[in-house]
């Protein structure tokens, strides 16, 4: 039945695009017309040993695209697909699959290991092909080296595919004996033994029953161990990567090894190669990662027979590992600052020396300090850079007591290096670490103030002057502006920061106009820090926030002036115009909060969405999305007059609606859409046919990303609540839509956190929903329309206060949607609310809540069904 495909393959590799396009389309239309022996003619393809190795290749690679996909939806349709293959032509592709296994061709045998992987990930949960993994176990104990090693390969990737619970533990065990066996010391072959080190590192999230077993646990941990010691560098590398991962899969159970674990740990940062320095430094640090998350969680109070206990490995390894890392601060790159994806043994050391701090806090100052003297005025760059690294590292942890007498000593340190240090590494590390001073030492949380009057100016002028330095010092003084900003937000009406409030924005903008604004994203991080300034500004600078606007107005402007773009050219300029709408935005929301600001502010709302309906029409994602929550502000600011804009609005909207690919900007759109609906109020209605009509399709399209659907039902009691009975028409398909959905969120047995953190989501945006619909019914004569819906929704109620997994948010609506129900049914609702399962208890936990907005809520609750009992 296979068909030759040999050339097709290898023109669709072509250079030249026309023979290119011309085998890619024939490919696809082959596909298309007859799925089977596409699929097996790319397999035979593949297997085929006279072939070439290119062609092969590519055949394999199709396969592989035939059987998964990134989107849900399309990968569910892939599934689907190859199930309803036929059985013979699926028996002939997976024995074309396994042959190849034994091709002595890397590409060929590796590409196949992926492909089986892929099959498996389809197969195994539906009780099909449970031959595999033992006709794969018969390989192993095959001579030719390169068969053992494909095994190996393809046992890794089916453990990357396949869940745990539908491979039973007696193959799982089988699959880890020839993994660990492979990667013995006694495999002679390097290719077999990194193979199965890979293997392991797949095969780990299998093995909970086998670390359960000290015997077996103890060998595991033994090969791993030997294997980190191997001549073989990537050997090593990949044996360190099973180790941080067990640290993290199995952190309760490394007790016996972890001094053991220590002594290779040090050995390999002090002597190895980097790409292994790195992953044994990983391994401290997701130490600390455990110990962070089980000391947040238990809040630090242990009883003897808490289920996670913490061990304190990090604690009791302090000694030994803090000089470690020290030391690696001192190995750093000459050109690191520049190089946005730089990584090397200085950044890991000191990324894992601050996870450090917030393990232990208090405990690590006395173990740097004397480091930090020591180099912090050394004449060679690299202890002076280090030294500062040092101290931003241990800023978040400790306590605010623990460090600001040392601060305050260092800070008038630190702003002389930033001015006058002739390295460019020390001065982008400084400001990095005055960044971390102002955010983790400094607001209205913290008693003693380490700015003050007196070093107030100081500080804005050296961090101003910093602006002017090289891109990526530039960068990181505005950071350390944007906290020392934020540290003054809840300041109320006079702020240290307005004598200088005009300088400030003056030398921002100008460095969102420098030359090189584009490297070390400084432009980016300019805008951001000006949007802080602007929102954390107070009623004293109003003016001259109203001032930015002409400005930030016309270089958006610009953007749209601008002709002829390369490709790279048009994606710098969406990116500006992003940042532009988000400043835009900012600037809105500030002066619409106040009313002499907002009148002033009128002046420009009609040029502002003229610019924003024209950023529309140039069409591209990232700025539709920036500039759709700008509008949302707009429409706040501007309230019912926002009416004027509609016209011309309505379009863009709807296609933001519907752009389920880019689902943020879907998500973004339908916010927006209850922003219009609250500034509108009922003149929203001649636009209310066509949102609802996009909003229940959305709900109903399975190819929506499912986190657009909690806004799109809170979306729906904003339209509720603007339009009143005039959403009567809308009931019919409303309705049914949350009921359904209410269902599906109601039970939640057996999920996990990330699952149920959308449920409540969920469970949030359809209780907004009902909140608006009774809000919005209510005083109406139609209300009695929403009667039969009643009993549903407090059947809903119930069974999530039975689940017992509501947040407080969840809460505070659910206790709000009762009181509504009985605030606009009245007397209709009150025996239905009588008969109610739980009604009463889930009231009185509200009402003894310490959340006092919860309470507040079930107050009014509860005198609304008083009322409506007592009718």
């Amino acid at each position: 039945m296979a068909m030759e495909v040999t050339q097709v393959l290898l023109n669709a590799q072509s250079v030249d695009s026309t023979v290119r396009k011309h085998a890619e389309e024939s490919l696809r239309q082959f596909q298309e017309q007859n799925l089977s022996v596409f699929l097996l003619s790319l397999s035979g393809e593949l297997a085929g040993e006279d072939k070439p190795v290119d062609s092969r290749k590519l055949a394999g690679l199709i396969l592989k695209n035939a059987l998964d996909a990134k989107e849900q939806h399309r990968k569910y349709e892939l599934v689907q697909r190859w199930l309803a293959l036929d059985m013979g032509v699926k028996t002939q592709i997976k024995a074309c699959l396994l042959q190849t296994l034994s091709s002595p061709v890397h590409d060929a045998h590796s590409t196949a290991s992926q492909v089986i992987a892929k099959v498996a990930a389809i197969e195994l949960p539906q009780k099909q092909w449970p031959e595999l993994i033992g006709s794969l176990l018969s390989n192993i104990h095959q001579v030719p080296a390169h068969v053992k090693q494909a095994t190996l390969e393809t046992l890794g990737y089916l453990c990357e595919e396949v869940s745990p619970d539908v491979v039973d533990q007696d193959q799982v065990n089988k699959i880890l004996t020839a993994v660990v066996q492979g990667m013995n010391a006694n495999e002679v072959n390097n290719d077999v033994r990194l193979a199965a080190t890979r293997a392991l590192y797949n095969a780990l999230g299998f093995s909970h029953a086998n670390f359960s077993n000290d015997m077996e646990r103890d060998y595991i941990m033994r090969v791993v161990c030997e294997a980190t010691l191997c001549p073989d560098v990537k050997i090593r590398q990949a044996a360190f990567e099973c180790l941080v991962s067990i640290a993290s899969t199995y952190y309760e159970k490394l007790a016996p090894y972890i001094q053991e674990i220590f002594n290779i740990t040090a050995k390999a940062v002090r002597e190895d190669e980097e790409p292994v320095a790195l992953q044994a430094i990983e391994l401290w640090s997701s130490i600390c990662d455990e110990e962070i998350d089980i000391l947040e969680e238990y809040g630090g109070d242990f009883t003897a027979d808490s289920d996670v206990p913490c061990y304190y490995f990090i604690k009791q390894a302090l000694p030994a590992l803090v000089p470690m890392l020290l030391e690696t601060l001192l190995k750093q790159e000459e050109d690191q600052d520049l190089d946005e994806g730089a990584w090397n043994l200085a950044m890991a050391g000191g990324t894992c020396l601050g996870l450090v701090a917030r393990t232990v806090g208090d405990d690590i100052v006395p173990l740097v300090m004397p480091f930090i003297e020591e180099n912090i005025t050394k004449p060679d760059w690299r202890q002076r850079e280090a030294a500062t690294y040092a101290f931003g590292s241990i800023l978040e942890g400790p306590s605010p007591d623990k460090l600001t007498s040392i601060v305050n000593v260092a800070l008038n340190f630190m702003l002389t290096a930033l001015t006058n240090d002739p390295n460019s590494h020390v001065k982008d590390t400084t400001a990095w670490t005055l960044g971390r001073i102002f955010e983790f030492l400094h607001g209205s949380t913290v008693e003693t103030p380490i700015i003050t009057p007196a070093n107030c100016q100081q500080i804005v002028t050296v961090l101003l002057q910093s602006m002017n330095d090289a891109p990526n010092v530039a960068e990181k003084a505005c950071g350390a502006l944007y906290f020392l900003v934020q540290g003054y937000e809840d300041i109320g009406s006079t702020s240290p920061i307005t004598p200088f409030f005009q300088e400030i924005v003056k030398s921002l903008l100008h460095v969102t106009d420098r030359e090189d604004a584009g490297e070390s994203r400084l432009r980016t991080a300019a805008y951001e820090t000006l949007n802080e300034v602007v929102r954390c500004s107070t009623d004293e600078t109003a003016s001259m926030v109203l001032q930015l606007v002409p400005i930030i107005m016309t270089k958006l402007h610009q953007t749209l002036e601008a002709e002829k773009l390369s490709s790279d050219g048009r994606e710098k300029q969406n990116e500006l115009q992003g940042l532009l709408c988000g400043c835009l935005q900012v600037i809105t929301q500030k002066l619409g909060a106040s009313e002499p600001a907002k009148y002033a502010f009128m002046q420009f709302a009609d040029q502002i969405m003229n610019l924003f309906l024209r950023v529309f029409a140039c069409r591209s994602a990232t700025v539709h999305e920036e500039a759709m929550l700008a509008i949302g502000a707009v429409a706040h600011a501007t309230g019912p007059d926002f009416a004027k804009y509609m016209p011309e609005l309505y379009k863009y909207l709807e296609m933001g609606l519907q752009n389920f690919e880019e689902y943020q900007v879907c998500a973004v759109t339908v916010g927006v859409v209850g922003d219009i609906c609250r500034a509108l109020d009922d003149k929203v209605l001649p636009y209310c046919d066509g949102i609802m009509t996009q909003l229940l399709k959305d709900l109903s399209s399975n190819q929506l990303h499912r986190s657009v659907k909690p806004p799109i039902f809170s979306c729906f009691g904003d339209i509720a609540l603007a339009i009143g009975e005039n959403f009567e028409k809308y009931l019919m398909y409303a309705m049914p839509m949350l009921q359904s959905a209410a269902e599906l969120s109601a039970h939640t047995s057996g999920a996990d956190d990330e699952m149920i953190e959308y449920t409540n989501l969920l469970r949030n945006g359809i209780l907004e929903a009902y909140s608006g619909i009774f809000q919005g019914f209510k005083n109406s004569p139609k209300t009695q329309l929403l009667i039969p819906y009643a009993p549903h929704i407090l059947q809903f109620l119930d069974s999530i206060y039975m689940e017992k997994d509501m947040d407080d948010v969840v809460m505070k609506t659910a206790i709000g949607v009762l009181g509504d129900l009985a605030d606009t049914l009245g007397s209709n609702a009150g025996s239905l609310i009588q008969q109610s399962l739980s009604c009463k208890d889930f009231l009185n936990e509200c009402l003894s809540s310490d959340d006092h907005l919860i309470k507040e809520s079930a107050e009014w609750a509860k005198m609304a069904i008083t009322r409506a009992i007592s009718v």
